[in-house]
């Protein structure tokens, strides 16, 4: 399935997208124990307005997880998974501006592949970690990279990713592929600058949430995102930057100044 989140006429609910673009309203939420059940009422796409496919999740990062981006970087590769969090006020979802801070002067795009918790996981094996997978999406870990640089001189990492609209996610939960080997592309105004594979994470999906699990319990609803691979760069206001990731879809959000 490709689980959507949406809103139409002023009620939110889950549907999944058909591949003739149309959204299949579900019945229930896929992160409620009984799941959700397939109506057949169908609309068109473009009658309904697309959310971020997680209502207020936890969101946590995994930073260098690239053997590229981890090579541009010139830092040294890490020997446990460089975790970090965002807050929920950092969420978007498809089309959402990505909103430029007023003091900002550097900041970057990551395009990601985001794994998103299915089944409450506590200390879960690497072999059974996907079981506790619903599914994968695209996101863009918006970065400011002045802040990232203060903050990593003390071996922290949050207030440079935190801001408001710094986490874009969507279009959609695919809940059907598998996440060693997707193509991931990064394009700024239709130009790619980002071109990766998921075979190159240094740590991958399973063992992420076999790690984060191992000293904390994962809920439903939780996302990962799992890291960037190299092409990272900066956006400016009035830029558009597209994430497209193999088998699940393309997110695309607009860079507008922060006003007032």
């Amino acid at each position: 399935m490709k689980i959507a989140r949406y809103t139409h006429n002023g009620a939110t609910a889950f549907g999944n997208l058909t591949d003739d673009g149309y959204i299949e309203r579900l019945e229930g939420s896929p992160f409620d124990a009984g799941g959700v059940r397939r109506t057949g009422q169908q609309l068109p796409l473009a009658q309904v307005k697309l959310l971020a496919p997680v209502e207020n999740p936890r969101i946590f990062g995994a930073g260098f997880n690239y053997v590229s981006h981890i090579k541009e970087t010139g830092w040294d590769t890490p020997e446990l998974p460089a975790l970090f969090v965002k807050p929920e006020s950092a969420l978007a979802g498809p089309g959402d501006a990505i909103v430029y801070p007023k003091a900002g002067k550097n900041i970057h795009y990551e395009a990601e592949l985001v794994v998103v918790i299915g089944r409450t996981a506590r200390r879960v094996s690497e072999a059974q970690a996907l079981d506790y997978v619903l599914g994968y999406t695209c996101g863009n870990d918006i970065s400011d990279r002045v802040i990232q640089a203060s903050e990593m001189k003390f071996g922290c990492l949050f207030a440079g990713k935190a801001f408001d609209t710094f986490a874009p996610i969507g279009p959609v939960i695919r809940t059907d592929v598998d996440p060693s080997s997707l193509e991931i592309i990064g394009r700024l105004n239709g130009e790619v600058r980002q071109r990766g594979n998921t075979s190159d994470l240094l740590f991958s999906v399973a063992y992420l949430v076999s790690y984060l699990s191992s000293f904390m319990t994962l809920l439903p609803g939780d996302i990962i995102m799992t890291g960037t691979p190299s092409g990272i760069g900066p956006i400016q206001p009035g830029d558009v930057f597209e994430v497209e990731i193999e088998g699940i879809g393309t997110l695309s959000n607009p860079v507008i100044a922060e006003r007032g």
